[in-house]
């Protein structure tokens, strides 16, 4: 495969397209071939990863109010960009990122079956990430900071997810995932960690600063909020000088209704809107590719 790969650019040169469709292909097949433990894992560290994403954009929101809207939500946009460089560079697996795997189904490389398994077991792991990142930081009673304003937000965006309704909830993750297997997409062809950092930032600054849905980070954005709702003392409460019936509309079933159907807007985005049109630009013919590079 490296041999391939060479034979398109130089090794010193960043991938074309070409060449990252083909890079891509490859990791969907090294992806449907590890093993469980592998995957879950894999899958576990990219939750936390996320989260941490998730995280950092809640305190650097905290205050933001002062700054204009569009300033505010694109700060928020770039620290939240951590979750996936994070992810990318670090090194993890991503439900998400991993709809590109479609490529390779559609390539007859992987099975559908074997396509699936990863899937499942990737985004339990990143299930359990996301879980225990929002319980740790939770425990860490980190929502009482600045006089209990960063609970303050975390409560108010996990609220508003929760009170999205179906039909513009699935739309916001389909924009959310075509930018984010844009960004998997392009590190695709980096040559560096420096260059996936670059391809990385813009598009899930775009994603987070536009306000679309990510099904991963919501995994951690509503179960930190349903935890501050139910489990924050009074004096927290005091401290914003609120109630937890300020956020009725913030519960378990309104949490599980959003997250499922941004898995579902996620996944039809990434798949079919980005993985399936690049399969379709450039390796359909993948016997004419591969002979062009002979």
């Amino acid at each position: 495969m490296t041999e391939t790969l060479e034979k398109i650019v130089p090794a010193i040169d960043a991938l074309l397209p070409p060449g990252m469709a083909i890079a891509c292909e490859a990791a969907g097949v090294a992806k449907a071939r590890r093993n469980a433990i592998d995957l879950l894992v894999l899958g576990l560290l990219a939750g936390a990863f996320i989260a941490f994403g998730a995280l950092f954009m809640i305190v650097v929101l905290t205050g933001a109010a002062a700054l204009p809207w569009g300033v505010g939500r694109l700060l928020s946009g770039l620290v939240f960009s951590l979750g996936l460089i994070l992810v990318i560079v670090g090194g993890a697996e991503l439900f998400t990122g991993d709809s590109l795997m479609v490529m390779a189904l559609a390539s007859r490389r992987i099975s559908l079956a074997a396509l699936l398994r990863a899937w499942f077991l990737i985004y339990l792991g990143n299930i359990c990430g996301a879980l225990g990142t929002a319980a740790l930081v939770f425990l860490a009673v980190h929502y009482t900071l600045d006089g209990g304003a960063v609970g303050k937000v975390a409560l108010s965006v996990a609220a508003t997810k929760a009170t999205l309704p179906t039909d513009r909830l699935l739309f916001l993750a389909m924009l959310c995932n075509v930018l984010v297997c844009l960004a998997v997409w392009m590190s695709f062809s980096a040559r560096s960690a420096a260059d996936k950092v670059a391809v990385i930032v813009p598009p899930i600054a775009a994603f987070v600063a536009c306000g679309f849905e990510h099904s991963i980070a919501n995994l951690f954005f509503l179960p930190y909020g349903l935890a501050i709702k139910l489990w924050a003392g009074p004096g927290f409460w005091t401290s914003i000088q609120q109630g937890p019936a300020t956020y009725a509309q913030l519960t378990l079933p309104s949490a599980i209704h959003n997250i499922a159907v941004a898995t579902l807007g996620n996944i039809i985005g990434g798949s079919l809107m980005v993985g399936a049109i690049y399969w379709l630009l450039y390796m359909r013919r993948r016997p004419e590719l591969a002979a062009s590079q002979d």
